[in-house]
């Protein structure tokens, strides 16, 4: 991912980091604050109905009493009776009874108008008769709910109904509608009946309308509508309200969210978790560049040599990241890293090749830590390859620190691995301590190839290296001049571009089988 791409993808996160919190606070404030408004009207609802249910429930108790008298119609015991039921019931405004659909008389006339009742097909579950009608025996144009036995019936005020107190802070107005007829049977305020009319088809539910909220719920089996209504203006209050308490909550997740983004990029971005990563994602890959013989040009070996590809395509220079795994303590993970890809890339090539080798670089790090040496037995065991196939290499700073590093170096020469002093003569003490090392093989470094012709240095390196005898690689051999220059001073063995450069797995093991059929150069 290039470093636009990446700017441009942490901007986006943390826009969306700072606003979505923000944007969730406003929209939960939003939530609450309908939740709550619509729960009232809810409540506020259920308790007029919950009053409608009780107001019939008393009026057929009224019935179920009076319809007990066994004496004569109308007479003054029963005219008594009825007013009794009626005095007694507060909802029941008027008990009467019946010759059919005429009344006779009631809890207020002893002689009822020479009035009458229409037939009416709507009865309760129980079978009481159920009228909305503003007939009566009074001759007053007023509607009432009547409900009726065989010879009985109560009238009761439909005010009755929605003779509830809300509890919200606002004020809240209901309507009870028939359901069937579309009768208005009872309101607490004016009620346009076209909302219901176009509302009621949709069933149950929650509807905006010229700043007011409406509730609309059906008790079918009661027969009546019911809504419930209240200006919008008290949810916009209590939006504010809801924000005064989820606005700040949001800002301080984005804040929090931000940062920890924020913190996230930079250890994204730092080299030791860059580092990291890698090495846990098993994200470097290791190269192999052939040592050969400088007499024959036949492969003997190739040393492994981590690579870490970048997400451009481009490869970080080991300059670069193996002195950053040094100084981030990950140098033994990495080396650990390595250790495994190479038996995973070679094993089955070395145990075909048993005369070649492999060599790893160390660190000194490496030479501190116990694990290295186990790590090592158990690839060989796993292979079935012996220790002689591998080569460790070491710099030379490697046995600056000899009191820490002895026991393991030791311990990795009596198990039989060769070892190796890498870019030799770079070193500022190299050529005091060279003869108290147990040492195999030195690697001549490539800046003393590239100054034979001065001949000045490279020619004693060589020599100490015979007095000494320990064999020689030579790093960097690029033409045929420095080929035939060190082979003829001794130096057995060569790597560099003249050969091979460094090679992935399958091209490395491909340039090896082709060179093992090749004729010597000799």
């Amino acid at each position: 991912m290039t470093s636009k791409r990446m700017v441009a993808l942490v901007v986006a996160v943390l826009t969306l980091s700072v606003l979505l919190p923000v944007t969730l606070s406003v929209w939960v404030a939003h939530y609450q604050a309908k939740k709550e408004f619509t729960r009232d009207l809810s409540n506020y609802g259920e308790r007029v109905i919950l009053r409608a249910q009780q107001v019939v429930s008393q009026a057929k108790n009224t019935l179920k009493e009076i319809d007990a008298f066994q004496g004569t119609p109308c007479s003054p015991l029963h005219l008594q009776t009825m007013r009794r039921a009626a005095y007694t019931h507060r909802d029941v405004q008027e008990v009467l009874w019946l010759n059919g659909l005429k009344p006779e008389c009631s809890s207020l006339e002893s002689h009822s108008r020479n009035v009458e009742f229409p037939p009416t097909d709507r009865r309760t579950d129980d079978g009481y008769r159920v009228w909305l009608t503003d007939i009566n025996d009074l001759g007053i144009h007023h509607y009432m709910v009547a409900l009726a036995s065989t010879h009985h019936m109560v009238m009761v005020d439909p005010g009755s109904f929605i003779d509830v107190v809300p509890f919200a802070p606002w004020t809240i107005n209901t309507v009870l509608i028939g359901s069937r007829t579309g009768s208005l049977i009872s309101n607490s305020a004016p009620f346009d009946m076209r909302i219901w009319q176009q509302e009621h088809p949709l069933g149950d539910h929650t509807f905006a309308r010229n700043g007011m909220i409406y509730n609309l719920r059906d008790y079918p089996d009661i027969g009546i509508s019911q809504i419930i209504w209240a200006p919008t203006d008290p949810l916009t209050s209590k939006w504010h309200q809801q924000m005064l308490i989820w606005l700040p909550i949001g800002v301080l997740i984005s804040l929090l969210g931000a940062g920890l983004i924020l913190q996230m990029v930079r250890n994204l971005q730092s080299p030791y978790h860059r580092m990291l990563d890698a090495i846990n994602s098993r994200a470097l890959d290791v190269y192999y560049q052939p040592i050969v013989s400088l007499r024959s040009g036949k492969i003997v070996g190739a040393e492994a040599l981590a690579r870490w590809r970048q997400p451009d395509g481009t490869f970080l220079s080991p300059d670069i990241f193996v002195p950053l795994a040094e100084q981030s303590g990950l140098i033994t993970r990495l080396t650990g890293l390595i250790v495994e890809k190479v038996f995973e890339d070679l094993g089955p090539w070395l145990k075909q090749h048993p005369d070649k080798h492999v060599s790893i670089n160390l660190d000194p790090q490496d030479l501190i830590s116990a694990k290295l040496p186990l790590q090592l037995s158990q690839q060989l065991n796993k292979w079935g390859i012996p220790p002689s196939q591998v080569a460790l290499e070491l710099t030379e700073r490697s046995f600056i620190d000899l009191k820490n590093s002895a026991s393991t170096l030791s311990q990795l020469r009596q198990a039989g691995y060769a070892l190796y002093i890498d870019d030799f003569g770079t070193g500022y003490s190299s050529l005091s301590y060279l003869q108290n090392l147990d040492v195999d093989i030195i690697k001549i470094d490539k800046s003393f190839v590239d100054t034979l012709e001065f001949k000045n240095v490279t020619p004693h390196i060589i020599e100490m290296a015979k007095s000494l005898q320990l064999a020689m690689v030579a790093e960097g051999v690029e033409t045929e001049v420095q080929r035939r220059w060190l082979s003829e001073h001794g130096v057995q063995f060569g790597q560099g571009w003249l050969f091979s450069k460094a090679l992935p797995k399958a091209e490395f093991i491909a340039w090896a089988e082709d060179n093992l059929h090749q004729p010597d150069a000799t």
